[in-house]
């Protein structure tokens, strides 16, 4: 790689310990400087990591010396800070979502096509053994061909936990915008794009209460759908039921389970980088759990970011995380509306992600 790549941190909150953990001492980047609106955060995080320097947000983004602007902030602000780096010809990395909305997101990577630089989104749990070894038993034929998916993801609620949960319940939040990306982003890499979605929603209440911090026992209002489901029909035929929920107490399911004419895979969750991947064949007794055979070993958050740098086409891209937008965002609007909608992007399935030893992505 040469010179390290100098990466710029806007948004020091909670995720960007888990990121830093990952990049700052790999020999490939450089964490240049930080920036936060807590600017008493940003100097703390800077002062952990050698050569960092916390700046105000503007200053960062215009430093000519900064390569990659890594986009930790809050979802509505998603947008402006990756608009704010484009413009100064920086690459952008980004938590999930790539925006707050569809036409947002198409913004952002419209200015970075005038611009030539490339975008990459989170998530990039989907490129670690996981979801790539799963890949591989799919793409191997240990299945078949593929017909179905199913994914599940269910619990009570981040108010019970969250001291302050106010946006999960507001436009823009929900179970679906939240843990969605996680979900489809992986269904795409297992079996492509998505050309249409047929959605359905609910909510248990209209009001949450705060279980924890200072706030505990105060009752806030949900403005959103709390229980969404729906259908994805895959631009080669296979479809997808996926359901989130935060009106859930417990579920068996698998995160994710993939079947096809002669086999069935349970795929562990796309929240986290490995986990089992159990196939089940046609005319067997057992499930048998498979040795990991893809994607990069011992891998956090931050890797999607890495991987951007070096490959040619990012992997945790920003086509990526525009069609699943999308396929969101019209799952919402066909619950509204009661009917199929057709999506308006697709996307190139992501190249499979290669067996890589710690050793081998940690040096690079």
């Amino acid at each position: 790689m040469g010179e390290p790549h100098r990466i710029g941190v806007v948004g020091t909150g909670y995720i960007s310990g888990a990121y830093l953990s990952t990049l700052a001492g790999h020999p490939g980047v450089t964490i240049a400087a930080v920036a936060d609106i807590d600017t008493a955060r940003a100097a703390s995080v800077a002062a952990g990591i050698d050569g960092c320097r916390a700046r105000p947000v503007e200053d960062l983004l215009q430093d000519p010396d900064i390569d990659t602007v890594l986009n930790l902030t809050v979802p509505a602000a998603h947008a402006s800070v990756a608009l704010g780096a484009i413009v100064n010809h920086k690459r952008v990395y980004g938590e999930k979502p790539l925006a707050a909305d569809l036409p947002a997101a198409r913004s952002v990577l419209d200015q970075a096509a005038a611009f030539g630089v490339t975008v990459g989104c989170a998530p990039d749990t989907v490129l670690g053994t996981g979801i790539q070894s799963a890949r591989a038993a799919v793409d191997s034929g240990l299945i078949g061909r593929p017909l179905s998916a199913v994914a599940v993801m269910a619990t009570p609620g981040h108010e019970r936990w969250h001291p302050n949960p106010d946006f999960y319940y507001r436009p823009g939040g929900g179970p679906l915008l939240d843990m969605g990306p996680y979900y489809l982003s992986a269904l795409v890499h297992l079996l492509g794009p998505i050309e249409a979605v047929t959605g359905a929603g609910s909510r248990l209440r209209d009001t949450r209460v705060i279980g924890s911090g200072p706030r505990a026992g105060e009752r806030i209002d949900v403005a959103v759908e709390t229980h969404v489901t729906g259908v994805l029909h895959h631009v080669g035929g296979a479809l997808s039921t996926i359901t989130t929920s935060f009106d859930a107490v417990r579920t068996t399911a698998a995160p994710i389970e993939v079947h096809g004419e002669t086999g069935s895979l349970a795929v562990p969750d796309p929240n986290l980088f490995d986990g089992d991947v159990r196939l089940f064949e046609l005319g067997s007794d057992d499930w048998r759990t498979l040795a990991p055979s893809a994607g990069y070993v011992d891998a956090g958050r931050g890797i999607g970011l890495l991987d951007m740098i070096t490959a040619e086409t990012p992997r945790a891209g920003g086509a990526l995380a525009l069609h699943v937008l999308d396929a969101m965002t019209s799952l919402l609007r066909s619950a509204e509306e009661g009917r199929r909608i057709d999506l308006t992007t697709s996307v190139e399935r992501p190249s499979a992600v290669p067996l890589t030893a710690p050793e081998q992505w940690r040096s690079r």
